[in-house]
């Protein structure tokens, strides 16, 4: 799919997945491991859970491609295993969706803070999400989602690197603070305006909070750009077991009740984060 035909050819409300990393927790990863090495060594366990979110009703499912940047690879030794890696776990979605669904190949931070705050320049932001972008392109996803991002500089670096490369739509969110605030300062709204100048096919927010906290943030976002607003937040706001694990105790069908408000405000990307699972997916493609 190229960008320009991304508003034209995608019918709204378009349902993303839920959550991975916790989902793949409970079948058993354990804490600290790289994720993507564990998914490509764990392949029936990643292709039962897409499957199932594509049951559920979800018409995009992300490639297990998070942290398969030069920059997070490399604090695993895994350096050079970029292009093996991308292209190994975007197979397993394509796998799982059978051309019935769309592949979106995923990034996020590199866990760098940016210049002058941090030592990582825009130059090598750019550079880094460029090559993770041009081996997805190569993979074969049919968009891209720039996702849990913190800093709009960064964000703004990746989304230059994916029009630099390709020609795929891009979709752009950002985690905040129930407020509307950016954990390195701005809001989502200046930060939206941005990206939607700069090319975003779609922009909004994922992970932060639950659905119940975005309801203004959202229909602002809806009345601040131009673009499709995307709102895939965690399962409620989660509390700390005895064991340091965060648990979410929002239903599904609260979850997609909350979404549906969502959609109301203008939303039209809509799927889960932290907390969710199938089941997530399927109760709010029953209630859209």
């Amino acid at each position: 799919m190229k960008r320009e035909e991304f508003q034209t050819q995608i019918k709204f409300p378009l349902l993303l997945d839920g959550a991975t990393g916790s989902n793949l927790m409970a079948a058993g990863m354990p804490r600290g491991v790289c994720t993507e090495i564990w998914v490509r060594d764990h392949k029936d366990v990643f292709l039962r859970l897409q499957k199932a979110y594509i049951e559920a009703g979800s018409q995009v499912i992300y490639a297990p491609t998070f942290g398969g940047n030069r920059i997070s690879l490399s604090m695993h030794g895994l350096e050079n295993e970029i292009e093996a890696l991308n292209k190994t776990l975007v197979s397993y979605s394509l796998e799982a969706a059978d051309d019935k669904v769309l592949v979106a190949g995923d990034l996020t931070t590199t866990g760098k803070m940016m210049a002058p705050a941090g030592e990582l320049s825009y130059e090598q932001a750019f550079e880094v999400y460029q090559e993770q972008i041009h081996y997805l392109a190569e993979a074969g996803v049919d968009l891209l989602a720039v996702e849990t991002m913190i800093s709009i500089e960064e964000t703004l670096a990746a989304l230059d690197a994916a029009l630099s490369v390709c020609d795929l739509p891009v979709m752009c969110s950002m985690t905040i603070e129930s407020d509307g605030s950016l954990f390195t300062g701005g809001n989502i709204f200046e930060a939206a305006l941005a990206l939607e100048s700069a090319g975003a096919s779609a922009v909004g927010i994922n992970c932060s909070v639950g659905p119940e906290q975005l309801v203004a943030i959202i229909r602002t976002l809806y009345e601040t750009v131009s673009i499709p607003v995307i709102a895939k937040p965690n399962a409620g706001m989660p509390v700390i077991d005895d064991l340091g694990q965060a648990v979410y105790n929002m239903t599904p069908q609260d979850f997609a009740l909350h979404m549906k408000t969502l959609v109301d405000m203008g939303a039209s990307i809509v799927g889960g984060c932290c907390g969710t699972t199938p089941e997530f997916i399927r109760r709010m493609t029953e209630i859209l």
